[in-house]
């Protein structure tokens, strides 16, 4: 079985106790201050490995927004059909799932992006780019050596029982791949939520890329 298939079958398992579980992370203030930044007006939300779709689906279908939720666990999509059945649910890994240009206001990966190959980390963070919209936001969380003990880490810890897989590299390193891929670089700062410190990071598509397709076409 090989590292994917590996994770996949622990999210299957962990969906089996969410329940007793969902609880211990209060997300309330880190998506109040992500809403601060978006349209006033709702809009389209793209959540990448939305788990079981509590708290962050939930809370932006409350707000009127129109959430798709990708996850490559069927069991967590079976949870999250049964709390936030508004929301389009694809069974799918984030890395192979398509969408047309600009699609999105705003995503989000809350506890997921670790979990993907940090080689694969920058050509998916030019896919999300190319899926928002100019002045788009990205908000995500991200392992660092507070959680790992490590700079840079590929391997494997256990959450809840089971045997998770975790990639990173530094935060530096991070940023240089995120202003790569043409996002910005809005915030970022270190929460402790549930006993766990991850890194919350929040890019931007600019929105001057909007004015140039403008001037563009008035010259044209």
């Amino acid at each position: 079985m090989g590292a994917d298939e590996e994770l996949q079958t622990a999210y299957d398992a962990l969906a089996k106790t969410y329940d007793a579980n969902r609880g211990l992370f209060d997300m309330g203030p880190v998506l109040d201050e992500f809403f601060a930044r978006l349209p006033a007006s709702p809009g389209n939300l793209l959540d990448l490995g939305c788990g079981a779709g509590e708290p962050c689906a939930r809370t932006f279908v409350d707000r009127g927004w129109r959430v798709t939720g990708v996850d490559f666990s069927a069991a967590m999509l079976g949870l999250a059909a049964r709390y936030v059945p508004e929301m389009e649910r694809l069974h799918a890994d984030m890395r192979e799932v398509h969408f047309a240009p600009q699609r999105f206001d705003a995503i989000t990966a809350i506890y997921s992006l670790f979990h993907v190959p940090r080689a694969d980390h920058p050509a998916l963070l030019a896919r999300i780019r190319d899926w928002l919209r100019p002045d788009g936001r990205f908000l995500f969380t991200y392992a660092t050596r507070a959680y790992t003990g490590a700079e840079r880490f590929d391997g494997t810890i256990t959450f809840m029982g089971q045997r998770l897989f975790y990639s990173h590299t530094t935060p530096e390193e991070l940023r240089r791949q995120a202003e790569g891929a043409g996002l910005l670089w809005e915030d970022s700062r270190p929460r402790d939520i549930g006993g766990e410190t991850f890194l919350w990071v929040t890019l931007a598509r600019p929105v001057e890329e909007q004015f140039e397709r403008s001037s563009e076409a008035v010259r044209k």
